[in-house]
């Protein structure tokens, strides 16, 4: 706006500019507005996709004694194609971890219930039902997984009892 456009303007004209003038420019916090309309703090110095300047960068430990060790070493030169030694000298250059859990297998342990003929009387004497083969047939750490998907992480029932027969059935092909 020009001098003469100021000059033209009425006194209430002018007062309502001044005071717009003196607004606070509206964020998040001062109206409406959502927060991701926000100009970001320091934006200039901030690199997309990296870490910011200052932050001091981190890493995972290796483990000090891992289950196996695998060593990786070269063949053949890709310069010259001679084919190297493995008695040559090696140096080690970086570690790669690779983690994974083992695989979760049910165990079944099947009891069965024999029967004998004595040889003194001719009867024929059965073993008595053990506690474990009398209850249900799933163990303390099967029942208490269980307990912890209804309980905790509210699986319905119907996908419990398949998740359950999906395992016996999984323990059952893999003992035959």
């Amino acid at each position: 706006m020009s001098r003469g456009d100021l000059e033209r303007l009425s006194k209430d004209e002018l007062i309502e500019l001044v005071l717009k003038l003196q607004r606070p420019a509206k964020t998040s916090r001062t109206s409406s507005k959502p927060p991701s309309t926000d100009r970001k703090e320091r934006r200039e110095y901030s690199r997309p996709g990296n870490a910011k300047p200052g932050h001091e960068g981190h890493s995972r430990i290796a483990a000090e004694v891992p289950d196996t060790v695998v060593d990786h070493r070269p063949t053949e030169c890709p310069d010259c194609g001679l084919a190297l030694s493995p008695d040559l000298a090696v140096e080690t250059v970086s570690v790669h971890e690779h983690i994974e859990l083992p695989e979760v297998k049910p165990v079944v342990e099947q009891h069965r219930r024999l029967a004998v003929v004595c040889p003194g009387c001719g009867a024929h004497v059965v073993a008595p039902r053990r506690a474990e083969a009398a209850a249900s047939p799933f163990g303390p750490r099967l029942h208490a997984t269980a307990v912890y998907l209804k309980t905790f992480q509210a699986v319905s029932y119907e996908r419990l009892q398949k998740a359950l027969l999906t395992c016996s059935a999984c323990a059952s092909a893999r003992a035959g």
